[in-house]
């Protein structure tokens, strides 16, 4: 059995990455930050399809405790499947912030900065030791790093800087035929950032060709289908799933 590692899966994208990687026979470690009731609602409805899944706390943005987490997963790898390895990473959790250049502060910034570029490295970089050759990550990036989107200079910045470091993960672990890529999400309907008013939501979907934002499970599903075999010659590539946003 394949295990996938998911940070911030109790919710929106990673919930429903969860769910599609369980449904594709995968075991899941799925992260919560605060909301345990969440997590533990994705948790059994992975078990009530005869999935295995276990939810585990972490702050993406304090790299201290990494070490810690790395112990955690390595002693649920043991007891819940009996091995001592994964197999998949998906750098997902994040939240957002809507704020023009002007206003932005320092500790804005740097909680911005920590849990979706430092974060995302530091965590790759502990939980390496615990990965199967011929493994996969999977870091979410955003269309908003390709368009410019007025009030998210720093999350769009930052997430640009994943898309970047991912190609890097895939040069320097190719070696262990470690595959890097990116899934970029447009306009998904999600509670990131507060969610989508009803404003918001019509002028996304008139820039977008199929004249729609999308659903979470249009995300989690492209996700589960890039870790199977099919697709093991996909690397180093940043894929944008958005339905054609800003064409």
């Amino acid at each position: 059995m394949k295990i996938v590692i998911i940070t911030g899966g109790s919710r929106g994208l990673g919930a429903s990455t969860a769910i599609h990687c369980a449904k594709r026979g995968m075991g899941v470690i799925l992260t919560y930050n605060n909301n345990s009731a969440k997590a533990d609602e994705v948790v059994r409805e992975i078990t009530s399809m005869g999935g295995k899944a276990v939810a585990l706390k972490l702050d993406v943005g304090n790299s201290r405790s990494f070490p810690q987490f790395r112990d955690e997963v390595k002693a649920q790898l043991q007891s819940v499947w009996g091995c001592q390895t994964f197999d998949y990473l998906v750098n997902n959790a994040g939240y957002g912030l809507y704020a023009p250049i002007t206003d932005v502060t320092e500790e804005q910034f740097d909680g911005l900065f920590n849990v979706h570029l430092k974060g995302p490295f530091f965590l790759t970089q502990i939980l390496l030791a615990l990965m199967e050759d011929g493994g996969q990550i999977v870091n979410m990036t955003s269309a908003t790093s390709r368009v410019a989107t007025a009030g998210v200079a720093p999350y769009a910045s930052f997430k640009g800087g994943l898309e970047v470091l991912t190609r890097y993960m895939a040069k320097e672990l190719g070696d262990r035929r470690i595959r890097a890529n990116s899934i970029a999400p447009g306009a998904i309907r999600t509670e990131l950032g507060g969610g989508l008013n009803d404003e918001f939501e019509v002028m996304l979907a008139g820039q977008t060709a199929l004249g729609r934002v999308g659903e979470p499970e249009e995300i989690g599903g492209v996700i589960a289908c890039l870790l199977s075999e099919d697709n093991r010659w996909i690397n180093a590539q940043n894929i944008e799933v958005a339905g054609g946003y800003v064409i």
